[in-house]
C-alpha cells in the first residue's frame, strides 16, 4: 500500500490519540469524514493499523518492578524454540519476548511484577521450569527513559 501525506497524518494522530473521533480526525487532517474513514479502514485492512488499546499505568496497578530476563536454551532446534515460545506466551507477567542475537542469550523477556518476591516466584516456578531453559540472567529497570509505542513514519 502506498502511504501518502494524508495517511501519514492519520497514522501520526492515531498513534498519539487512538480514541479520536473520525470527525475530529478528518478536521485535523483537512478531509471530510467519509474519505477519512475510508483511509483509516484501508490502513486497518492493509495491516498497518493492527488495533487499538488502552495503555495502563503499571505502578497504579501495583506492579512496581520491571525486569529484563535473558534466557539461554540448551538446544537450538525449532521444536525447542517453539515449545519455549508457546509456554512463555501463557505467562501474563511477560510483556515482551524477543528472540535475539549478539548476546549469550537466545531470548530477551520484559516482565512486570509486584515486587522482588513475586519476581523470584515467577522466575523459579515458571520461567526456569520451561523445558530447555539452561541460563537466566536478569536486569532490573531503574527508570524508563523512553517509553513509547509511536513508530516513526516514512516520508
Amino acid at each position: 500500500m502506498e502511504i501518502d501525506r494524508y495517511d501519514r497524518q492519520i497514522l501520526r494522530i492515531l498513534q498519539e490519540e487512538g480514541r479520536i473521533s473520525n470527525q475530529d480526525l478528518a478536521d485535523r487532517i483537512g478531509l471530510s469524514p467519509s474519505p477519512c474513514l475510508r483511509r483509516v479502514r484501508a490502513l486497518e485492512e492493509a495491516g498497518i493499523v493492527r488495533g487499538y488499546r488502552a495503555l495502563l499505568e503499571a505502578k497504579a496497578l501495583g506492579y512496581s518492578l520491571m525486569a529484563l530476563i535473558y534466557i539461554s536454551m540448551d538446544m537450538h532446534t525449532p521444536e525447542r524454540f517453539n515449545n519455549f515460545e508457546r509456554e512463555i506466551q501463557e505467562i501474563p507477567e511477560v510483556l515482551e519476548c524477543l528472540m535475539i542475537t549478539g548476546q549469550d542469550a537466545d531470548y530477551q523477556i520484559k516482565v512486570v511484577v509486584e515486587d522482588m518476591s513475586a519476581f523470584q516466584e515467577l522466575l523459579l516456578s515458571r520461567i526456569t521450569r520451561i523445558q530447555g531453559v539452561t541460563g537466566v540472567h536478569s536486569s532490573f529497570v531503574l527508570r524508563r527513559v523512553v517509553d513509547t509505542t509511536v513508530l516513526p513514519l516514512p516520508g
